[in-house]
């Protein structure tokens, strides 16, 4: 009994020693972030050894696990909420009750999850729609877009592009007494690169006669070209997003092929055509100096995966590679960007680039921020960075729509 007590016990301090993950100095509320990335990543544990025995894939357990924190569409004191759909895509409408003696603001919010998890019902982002409809009296509409792999790129984009087009429409928009002059399109994480794309595809697009008055992007993911930024470099482990679950993830909306995620690991993922793509995500010359520390950058090495995958060269994808001409009719922008996210270079270069083709930008860096605070607010721990973040956003939307 007390040989199985101390193995047993020994066996305990070894887990609690693989996934803990020291924390930088600056990180408010220590304990609940430790708590919070120890519950993470043994799911992730758990999920890759139902993956490695053949109960489950990876990405259905922890799907599955996210799925408990749906929400039904209960209507409160202040906002009707409703789910419906939009053509074939469900989303969920957040209609304020209080009468208005003008047209309303509108916002569609786009939910992260590395394109394979996720909803709008989750309970964080139907409170931060609520909020945003409240506070703002606008309408919100939250979309349930199609997730990897299942369906894979462009099908999540192409999701949120008919959504956008069937609200703008003029019937529409005259239904819910929305001001076609305020609409913002709103995401984070890798809701954000959709938001992103789809603000530009929609301003391109001259049967498109309501535009997007503003995007507001929340520690975004903007490119898949270098996995091996000084961001993802210094936070590799986290907190809360690792880059190798982020990789993991993330190559599921291009293939199921084992062999992507293995390159995109050692940054040997691109084929030897997009080397001019480069110039575009070029840390040594985009990132603020401050963020660059002593980092060297090197070329990654291409064309070493066969087959290429087109979707890694596709500006759809990564937002970074567009041309300035396509940048620049980009409308006013809210960019956030955390210090310890390993995408925190995307949106640091993204600010850069919109910056240097005028598109009004403003950027708000939080130095003791981290990667997927907003979706932490389903958690018990109720994180403080998440309100600040919420707040920062609703008030910078409540003052530029």
């Amino acid at each position: 009994m007390g040989c199985k007590s101390l193995c047993f016990g020994v066996s305990c301090v070894l887990f609690a020693y693989y996934i803990y993950t020291p924390l930088p100095e600056n990180i408010e509320e220590p304990w609940k972030v430790m708590v919070a990335d120890a519950v993470i990543k043994m799911a992730s544990i758990t999920a890759l050894l139902f993956e490695t025995i053949g109960v489950m894939k990876y990405e259905e357990l922890l799907l599955m696990l996210l799925s408990l924190d749906y929400t039904k569409p209960i209507s409160d004191e202040n906002v009707t909420v409703t789910d419906t759909a939009f053509g074939d895509i469900p989303v969920r409408l957040y209609l304020p009750k209080r009468k208005s003696e003008r047209q309303r603001p509108a916002v569609i919010f786009l939910h992260g999850g590395a394109f394979v998890l996720g909803s709008c019902k989750q309970t964080p982002y139907d409170s931060l729609s609520r909020r945003t409809a409240n506070k703002l009296d606008a309408v919100v509409v939250g979309v349930d877009f199609r997730l990897a792999p299942q369906y894979q790129f462009p099908v999540l984009l192409e999701d949120v592009v008919s959504v956008v087009k069937f609200f703008l429409q003029d019937n529409i928009v005259e239904k819910y007494g929305v001001d076609p002059t305020r609409i913002c399109l709103t995401g984070d994480s890798s809701g954000a690169v959709l938001a992103t794309k789809a603000t530009q595809l929609i301003q391109s697009d001259p049967e498109c006669k309501i535009k997007i008055k503003a995007q507001a992007l929340i520690y975004p993911f903007l490119q898949m070209l270098d996995i091996s930024m000084p961001s993802h470099q210094d936070y590799q482990q986290g907190p809360i997003l690792s880059r190798d679950v982020a990789v993991r993830l993330g190559s599921l909306y291009v293939t199921t092929d084992k062999a992507l995620p293995q390159a995109m690991r050692v940054n040997q993922h691109m084929p030897e055509e997009s080397r001019h793509l480069f110039k575009y995500v070029n840390w040594s010359t985009l990132l603020p100096e401050k963020f660059r520390k002593n980092h060297v950058y090197t070329e990654p090495i291409l064309g070493r995966l066969n087959p290429s995958y087109p979707a890694l060269t596709d500006s759809r994808l990564s937002p970074l590679i567009d041309e300035d001409s396509q940048l620049r009719k980009l409308p006013l922008t809210y960019i956030v960007t955390c210090q310890h996210d390993i995408l925190r270079d995307d949106g640091l270069i993204y600010v850069t680039r919109l910056q240097n083709v005028g598109v009004q930008v403003t950027h708000v860096h939080l130095e003791n921020g981290f990667h997927g605070a907003l979706s932490l607010m389903a958690l018990p721990l109720y994180l403080d960075l998440g309100i600040k973040i919420q707040d920062k956003y609703i008030s910078w939307l409540e003052e530029n729509l």
